[in-house]
């Protein structure tokens, strides 16, 4: 609690303490949440997703698609194991994690086709056919 609230916090004047910062919970050491990076390329006929995600397999991962949604689902899990003598060393780590992004236009979620190598998610989804950019003469 000492990390949330520092000790004698509370014990100044009501006008000392203006000058004195109020706890902070991103202080207190709290778990930090692991979200991909994502990067949405909107291309003239379709728009791009890309994703890193290290240590995650393909049958961890989930993509769903609506109009103009873009959900990413995975998890994670990983053991380390090393025994040599009297030394035993063990670490597991596991993680789950879902991202959801509004596309910028609407798509065509039937003809999208998704790619995933060394780590990296790449979506390529046709936009819906009122949603193609057009480009207008002008007088």
């Amino acid at each position: 609690m000492e990390q949330v609230f520092p000790a004698g916090w509370l014990e100044h004047e009501p006008w000392t303490m203006m000058r004195r910062p109020w706890p902070s919970l991103f202080r207190a050491g709290l778990p930090s949440v692991r979200v991909p990076k994502v990067d949405v390329i909107d291309r003239a006929d379709e728009v791009v997703v890309k994703a890193e995600l290290p240590g995650v397999t393909k049958d961890n991962l989930e993509v769903t698609l609506g109009e103009d949604m873009f959900t990413l689902r995975a998890s994670s899990q990983s053991e380390t194991k090393e025994e040599k003598g009297q030394y035993f060393y063990r670490e597991m780590s596991r993680g789950e994690f879902s991202r959801s992004l509004r596309l910028p236009c609407a798509v065509d979620a039937d003809k999208a086709k998704a790619s995933f190598k060394d780590g990296i998610l790449e979506v390529v989804i046709p936009k819906a056919a009122g949603s193609k950019r057009q480009s207008i003469r002008i007088d």
